[in-house]
C-alpha cells in the first residue's frame, strides 16, 4: 500500500486539524477538512534522521550549516532553476512570522500594503497588527478562473501603497501565475518603488502542465526590490517543526529584516529537529513529492468532477496548492448560514470562504491532502447534505 493510500489515525497527538474540532467547530462530529496540514506521513528519509537525531539525545544550540544552506540552493536550482548564495538566506519559525517581521522592517505605521484577495487570511493581520493600512486589488472570477485586475493594481500603488504581499501559488483560489503575470506584477511595482513580500510556502505543491517562477528569479533588478518567504513545511507536511527561511538578494534590504528578526528576539536560528528535517527534505523528498502532486491533481480533478455532476456547487479551477476553493452561491446562503449548513447538515470541517476576504461570502475552503478514502469521505457528507436541501 502507498503511504499516500494509508489512513492515520491523528486524533490525541494534539493535531489542531484532528484534535481542535470542538473548539473550532462546536461539534467533535465533523470530517476535518480545513488547516492546510496533509494526513501523509512526511518521507521516511526525514522520519529516518529525526530518529537518528533524536537517539543522539542531546538538544543543545543547533547551527545551520552549510549542508543545510546547500540543500536549500540546491532544490530551488534543481525544482526552479533559481540560482541563490548562501548570503542572501535568514531563518525563521515560518512565513507568517517572517511576513511580520518584512512589514515591520520595510514600512512604518500608517503606511499602505496591498493584498490581492480573497487571500490568506493572516495576510491581514500581518497589516493592521503593525497598524498599517490594508489596501485590496480584488482577483477577477471569470468562469472559474481567478485573474488580475491589473487596471486596479496600477490605480491601487498609485495611492502611496509602500509594499504588496504577493501570495504564489495563491491560496485560496489556486492559481499559479504566470511569467508573464509576474513580470507586470514586478513592472508595476519598480515603477512606483513599492517592495514584494512573496510568500511562496506552495512554490512545490505544482499540477503538471503548471510552472511555479519565484518572482525573483525574473530578474536581478525584481530580486532586488522583493523579499521571497519560503519552507518546506507544505512541501513535506513539517508545519509543525517550524522551519522556514527568507531570501532577500539586496544586501541592505536583507540588513533590515535581520535587524528586525534580532529586535524580535529571532537569531537566525532553527530548532535541532526543523533543521534535521529541512535538509533531510530538500536532499531525499524529491521522488515522495513527485508522487504527491499525482496524486493531488488527481484528487483535484476527483472533487471538481464529483461536485459538478452532482449538485450545484462549482470548484474553481486550481493549479496548484492541495486547497479548492468552492462557489457554494447557488445554495444562495450568507456566509453564517453556508458555515452553520457544512457543520450541521454536511458534517464536515471546512474554512469559511469569508475568513478570506469579502469576496469569498459565497465560498469554502477545503483540504484535499489525504487519503482517497478520507477524500470521498468528505466530499460525500458535502453532496448527501447539498441535495437534501
Amino acid at each position: 500500500m502507498s503511504i499516500f493510500e494509508e489512513i492515520f489515525d491523528r486524533r490525541n497527538t494534539r493535531s489542531v486539524k484532528w484534535d481542535m474540532l470542538k473548539e473550532i467547530f462546536q461539534s467533535e462530529d465533523v470530517h476535518p477538512m480545513w488547516v492546510a496540514d496533509m494526513d501523509f506521513k512526511a518521507p521516511k528519509e526525514v522520519n529516518d534522521a529525526l530518529i537518528k537525531r533524536a537517539e543522539h539525545g542531546i538538544y543543545g544550540y543547533t547551527v545551520i550549516d552549510d549542508d543545510v544552506s546547500g540543500s536549500i540552493i540546491n532544490w530551488l536550482e534543481k525544482r526552479h532553476q533559481w540560482s541563490i548564495n548562501k548570503t542572501w538566506l535568514s531563518y525563521s519559525p515560518g512565513v507568517v512570522t517572517s511576513l511580520h517581521m518584512a512589514v515591520q522592517a520595510f514600512t512604518e505605521p500608517g503606511d499602505r500594503v496591498l493584498i490581492q484577495t480573497p487571500v490568506y487570511n493572516p495576510f491581514y493581520n500581518v497589516i493592521t497588527e503593525h497598524d498599517r493600512i490594508v489596501v485590496k486589488n480584488p482577483l477577477k472570477n471569470v468562469d472559474n478562473y481567478y485573474t488580475i485586475d491589473f487596471d486596479d493594481f496600477e490605480e491601487k500603488l498609485k495611492t502611496g501603497v509602500k509594499a504588496f504581499i504577493l501570495c504564489s501559488p495563491h491560496n485560496p483560489v489556486g492559481r499559479v501565475w504566470k511569467k508573464e503575470e509576474l513580470l507586470e506584477i514586478a513592472r508595476l511595482c519598480l515603477k512606483y518603488d513599492v517592495i514584494i513580500l512573496s510568500d511562496e510556502i506552495h512554490s512545490d505543491l505544482i499540477f503538471p502542465g503548471q510552472k511555479h517562477y519565484p518572482i525573483a528569479s525574473l530578474s536581478e533588478e525584481i530580486a532586488n526590490q522583493t523579499i521571497t518567504c519560503m519552507a518546506p513545511s507544505k512541501t513535506f507536511n513539517l508545519a509543525g517543526l517550524d522551519a522556514s527561511y527568507v531570501i532577500t538578494p539586496n544586501k541592505d534590504n536583507r540588513e533590515k529584516l535581520d535587524n528586525i528578526f534580532n529586535k524580535q528576539g529571532f537569531h537566525n536560528m532553527l530548532n535541532t529537529m526543523g533543521n534535521t528535517a529541512l535538509e533531510a527534505a530538500y536532499t531525499h523528498g524529491e521522488a515522495w513529492l513527485d508522487e504527491l502532486v499525482t496524486i493531488l491533481d488527481s484528487h483535484a480533478s476527483y472533487v471538481k468532477e464529483i461536485f459538478e455532476k452532482n449538485t450545484k456547487l462549482k470548484v474553481i479551477h486550481a493549479e496548484g496548492t492541495y486547497l479548492l476553493w468552492i462557489d457554494c452561491s447557488a445554495l444562495e446562503m450568507d456566509s453564517k448560514e453556508l458555515k452553520k449548513f457544512m457543520i450541521e447538515k454536511g458534517r464536515v470541517g471546512l474554512n469559511a470562504g469569508v475568513d478570506y476576504g469579502e469576496e469569498g461570502e459565497h465560498f469554502m475552503r477545503i483540504n484535499i491532502a489525504c487519503p482517497r478514502a478520507t477524500l470521498e469521505e468528505g466530499v460525500n457528507r458535502i453532496i448527501k447534505a447539498v441535495n437534501s436541501i
